[in-house]
């Protein structure tokens, strides 16, 4: 299992686990419940490299970031 402490989101911590290269468990702790939520589920089962590429660079308002943007960057970090 790992944990992320995210940067400049309103989520604080992703933790996640990654299985044979498939993401699984994730859980956002903090953040907009029902959209972090929805982004745990659509990615669980997902290979990683494919969760990366669709969600990095994701941008929330005027933020440089966003949760979905900290979960790509957490999986780069976890390889």
């Amino acid at each position: 299992m790992y944990s992320y402490k995210t940067k400049g989101t309103c989520a604080s911590r992703i933790d996640f686990d990654v299985v044979e290269g498939k993401v699984t468990g994730v859980k956002f702790i903090g953040g907009c419940s029902g959209n972090t939520q929805g982004v745990a589920k659509l990615v669980e089962g997902m290979d990683k490299d494919e969760v990366i590429s669709r969600l990095e660079g994701i941008r929330c308002g005027m933020k440089s970031t966003s949760c979905p943007d900290q979960l790509a960057k957490a999986l780069k970090e976890c390889e």
